[in-house]
């Protein structure tokens, strides 16, 4: 038996949070509904829903886009089970703390809501919290008289987006760790092992190696300007910050990582994936191409990939279509664009973007697996060889001290 923490209501709006043993989930759940309650969260006991919410400041939500999505996916349900808006939001208030940013937000759209305002532009007003693409999706769904299923839309495709996100963190935390280990190893071992030789190689007062002697300036200098490695490492990670937070630098900087060898076109991958998922997901729900293609624009971290969407939505201002720039940009992957040709002659966009989202899903995780299988033993061997190469130039010296011969 597993301990589940849930969150449901009743018919009259009563709203209960507890846990319950149960065999699985969908017995959880069964449960609940035999009892009269209409389930808006069933998870296991250690992932308590908006445990990690709690704050004490009260003047301004500060929400993230994992809590977005829990937002929307709770919202949907309260929708689809038959309440009104303006009762699940009470209902949402309910169930989180009240010294939550969550519970912050919430009530600020509900007045909003209360006071006759749209549900799109009582979230507009949270500045800084909802997208412009999530937006546009809650006002397509006022406009076609059908907020539940936008909801259910947006709240699948915000766990997609997440889905792909963490699949290129996760990659990354291995060879973050390889790296670590890597400079670790060699400072410990400049630091505190080079220096127990040093003193016997300068009693010996002979002549050490060449290998030997950059190794002992390497390690002295580890041991009086480390501060000035800690510096220059400071420095680097601000010009860095500083060139990637300027447009016109980040330009500079995306066309470059696009050149990248096996990363570049990891991103152009990532890129192409995001961008079909956010258009399929604005043409299912109604929103015109040119203005889906203005919105999704803005999901892409590569700017000089959103330049060329850019030029796309000026080809359809013009009456052109819009695979032509893209093709002509030589950034996108050829099958992807030839997809997205073949929806537009066929007039089933939608069907082939989603295709293509689908795809390249699979096309990261096996580029990722790809460039990792490269990437560790690289990590691996260069670790290996500048530790023996530093173990050898210790060799070299203690034979040079004592007159051997190789």
């Amino acid at each position: 038996m597993a301990s589940y923490f849930v969150k449901a209501i009743s018919g009259d709006g009563e709203a209960i949070e507890e846990y319950r043993e149960a065999s699985d989930e969908a017995t959880v759940i069964q449960s609940l509904q035999d009892e009269g309650y209409i389930p808006i969260q069933v998870l296991p006991a250690a992932k308590k829903s908006f445990s990690w919410l709690r704050s004490g400041r009260r003047d301004k939500p500060s929400i993230n886009q994992k809590e977005v999505g829990l937002f929307t996916r709770e919202l949907a349900t309260l929708l689809n089970a038959g309440l009104p808006l303006d009762r699940s939001l009470t209902v949402l208030m309910r169930l989180s703390p009240e010294d939550s940013p969550l519970y912050i937000l919430v009530n600020e759209v509900l007045e909003k809501v209360k006071g006759g305002a749209n549900l799109s532009d009582a979230l507009e007003a949270q500045k800084g919290v909802f997208s412009r693409f999530y937006l546009n999706m809650i006002r397509a769904g006022e406009a076609g008289g059908g907020l539940e299923p936008v909801l259910e839309r947006l709240s699948n495709h915000l766990e997609s987006a997440k889905e792909l996100k963490e699949t290129v963190s996760t990659a990354m935390i291995y060879p973050i760790i390889l790296v670590v280990i890597a400079v670790s190893s060699v400072a410990l071992l400049l630091t505190f092992v080079v220096p127990q030789f040093t003193e016997m190689f300068e009693d010996a007062g002979k002549e050490l190696p060449l290998p030997t002697q950059v190794v002992v300036a390497l390690s002295d200098g580890l041991a009086n300007y480390w501060w000035v490695f800690l510096l220059g490492g400071t420095i680097l990670f601000s010009y860095m910050r500083t060139q990637l937070a300027d447009p016109d630098r980040r330009y500079v900087w995306d066309k470059r990582f696009l050149r990248l060898p096996l990363v570049g076109d990891l991103i152009s991958k990532v890129q192409v994936a995001s961008l079909s998922q956010t258009l399929a997901t604005l043409l299912s729900n109604g929103v015109p191409l040119l203005a889906a293609l203005s919105i999704a624009k803005e999901t892409l971290t590569n700017r000089v990939m959103a330049e060329k969407i850019g030029f796309s939505a000026d080809s359809l201002k013009e009456g052109r279509d819009m695979s032509g720039p893209l093709i002509e940009s030589g950034l996108f992957p050829d099958m992807a664009l030839q997809m997205i040709k073949l929806g537009e002659e066929s007039g089933h966009l939608e069907e082939m973007l989603e295709r293509v989202a689908s795809t390249y899903e699979k096309e990261i995780k096996t580029a990722i697996q790809r460039l990792l299988a490269i990437l560790e033993p690289l990590l691996i061997v260069g670790l290996g060889i500048m530790i023996a190469g530093i173990i050898i130039s210790i060799l070299m010296a203690i034979l040079s001290v004592n007159d051997l011969a190789f």
